[in-house]
């Protein structure tokens, strides 16, 4: 590897919202529209530890809701259109605020974890004693 990796905060998170690798910022994350990559192109991370689960689409569908719920009630008392209307004013509305930021939101999430190497929680794996800190698994 020959670029220098992010190790800023900031810079994890303006890679995840351009949808770049989390260790150097150059490779694409996606070859798909959500599917990744298995690994960076450029740097060769594995994007094995990636796992953003529901997530983005959670805070994509609450930040939508809210706006469009709000604005089909505002117009609904002020104008009172007929429901074809909503259905043409709200429908591609939802199409636009959920299809469009889900993709940036789980480059930063991905990258997120990579940043704060989030791992899978491990319960009553055997190493004797609970509580402490220490050793260890990374």
């Amino acid at each position: 590897m020959t670029e220098k990796p992010i190790e800023t905060l900031s810079g994890s998170i303006l890679a995840g919202l351009s949808c770049a690798c989390p260790r150097c910022g150059q490779g694409k994350l996606f070859q798909g529209f959500l599917t990744l990559r298995p690994r960076c192109e450029v740097c060769g991370l594995d994007y094995g530890f990636a796992d953003a689960g529901d997530g983005p689409a959670v805070f994509i569908i609450f930040f939508a809701g809210f706006i469009v719920v709000g604005a089909a009630l505002v117009t609904e008392m002020v104008y009172r259109p007929p429901y074809w209307v909503h259905a043409a004013l709200w429908l591609p509305l939802i199409l636009v605020l959920t299809l469009g930021p889900l993709r940036p939101m789980k480059g930063l999430m991905i990258a997120l974890q990579y940043h704060h190497k989030a791992a899978e929680g491990r319960f009553g794996g055997g190493g004797g004693g609970g509580g402490g800190s220490g050793g260890g698994e990374p």
